[in-house]
């Protein structure tokens, strides 16, 4: 057994980096009632890592053939990711809803995408911009509305 995690301590690192980072992300999903939360980011996040890690070993094995290109699994991550996300958004009210979390599955993509091919430190920065996005730019971003929807409601009773 313990030759098992010395012979893939690389992919394991991997994917529980990605699976940790993602989950970092939805806890602030969780803690502002979203319906993606902490396992939804993990497994976006692992999924993603393992995608990846999967595009590497077949780069090695087939190396050989001219027409074949490893680079497609990674990208055609991103038009899935697309496809989930596209699920989450809603329009209720005449407003749309879910788009943060959306382009928070999104990024989160990349950042497995980033931790599958072993770039830790852009992983890492990642999750942190996101976490100021979700948390920083919605404290800014609070005091905007409040402002926005009072002239609407002024607008409105005219």
């Amino acid at each position: 057994m313990t030759q098992f995690f010395t012979q893939n301590s690389g992919i394991i690192l991997r994917l529980v980096t990605a699976i940790v980072l993602g989950m970092v992300i939805g806890v602030e999903r969780v803690l502002v009632h979203k319906e993606a939360g902490m396992k939804t980011h993990a497994l976006v996040s692992m999924g993603s890592a393992l995608f990846v890690i999967i595009s590497e070993y077949l780069a090695l094995r087939y190396a050989g053939l001219g027409a074949f290109n490893p680079a497609l699994i990674p990208a055609n991550i991103i038009v899935g990711i697309g496809f989930l996300t596209a699920g989450s958004i809603i329009l209720q009210n005449s407003q749309l809803k879910g788009l943060t979390t959306a382009g928070g599955l999104w990024v989160t993509a990349g950042v497995g995408i980033a931790a599958g091919f072993g770039l830790f430190s852009l992983a890492i920065i990642s999750t942190v911009l996101v976490l100021i996005i979700f948390i920083i730019v919605n404290t800014i971003e609070k005091p905007i509305r409040k402002i926005s929807d009072f002239e609407e409601k002024k607008l409105n009773n005219k």
